[in-house]
This record gives C-alpha cells, structure tokens and sequence, in this order.
C-alpha cells in the first residue's frame, strides 16, 4: 500500500462512504485536532513509567482514532459510524474517581507543569479543548453524536486529573498558580 495517492493536490480529502470535502473544511480541522491530540497523548507516554496511566493512555489512544472514524463519517451517510458511546464516558469518570479519591484535595488553581509526564498531560489537556471547540463548530454544522461530545469533554478532565496523579506518583508538587500583583 502506497502512503500518497495524489487525490488530496487539489486541496480535498476523502470521508467514509467515498463523499471527497476541503482539507481546510469544519470536519477536517476538527479531525486533525483529535489526531493532534493522539500525538500528544502518545508525546506524554514516552515519559510515562506509571503502567496503570500508560495502559489508560494506551486505550484512550484507541478511542481518539475510533472518534476520528466517527467524525470522517457524515451523519448522511447510510452506513455512518458512531464508535464513541456512554461507555466510554463512564469508563473516564470511574477511572477519574479512582484517581481524585488518591490526591491530595484541590485547594488551589495550578499551573501546567510539575513532573515531566504531568506536564504533558497538561499539554495533551489543551489540545483536548482546542479539538472540543473544533467538534464543536463541526457540530454547530452538522451534528455530531451527543456520546462523542461527551467525550471529549470528560477527557480533558480526565487529563488534567491524570496530570496530577503523574505528578503525585513522581513526588513532584502541582505547581500552584500564584495572583500576580497589580
């Protein structure tokens, strides 16, 4: 299989079902930025040494490729996909509960940072806002599965979460936000 196949020059792309869109189209800016997010969830396992983080990651991983079909997948179409369901939702939420009931109550904002896997969490949390707002204007549009929105969203939460268990797992301090003076 080659990895070029030169329908994309004119600036298009292909969706399930054969239908050809703008590169710079809603659904592909919002499918690029759950890719974005993918690598840097991938990013933040090469710093990983928590197994029971890396083995979340690495199902997360999955699901992000799983809600891009999803979203390569018009809602016209007869045989349009949706991979992304309440299950997936809940498994966030518990795995959230699990955590929080291990950390240190929040008393405070905190800032990115901490150890290096945190950090990049934090990062990888960012990105997961930036592909929200795309899926949500691709959803303003066009509509998008109330799972898959749900989704994204969790999973911001999710990481932000996850940073903090990396960065109480490296015995390294959340990095507490300090009010600067006026």
């Amino acid at each position: 299989m080659k990895i070029y196949t030169r329908t994309g020059d004119s600036g298009t792309t292909g969706l399930i079902g054969g239908a050809r869109v703008e590169k710079n189209s809603a659904r592909i800016a919002a499918i690029g930025d759950v890719d974005e997010l993918n690598a840097a969830i991938g990013l933040a396992r090469c710093a990983s040494s928590a197994p029971d983080l890396d083995r979340e990651l690495k199902s997360i991983q999955n699901w992000l490729f799983d809600l891009g079909a999803e979203l390569a997948s018009p809602t016209e179409h007869p045989r349009q996909h949706r991979a992304i369901g309440s299950g997936h939702v809940e498994s966030l939420e518990q795995s959230i509960d699990r955590q929080t009931a291990q950390l240190s109550p929040l008393e405070h904002f905190i800032l990115p940072g901490g150890s290096e896997l945190g950090a990049r969490l934090h990062f990888a949390r960012c990105v997961c806002r930036r592909a929200e707002r795309s899926i949500l204007e691709l959803n303003s549009r066009e509509p998008i599965g109330d799972e898959a929105l749900a989704f994204i969203n969790r999973l911001s939460d999710w990481l932000f979460t996850a940073a903090r268990t990396a960065n109480t797992t490296a015995g390294v301090m959340d990095v507490k936000w300090e009010r600067s003076g006026d």
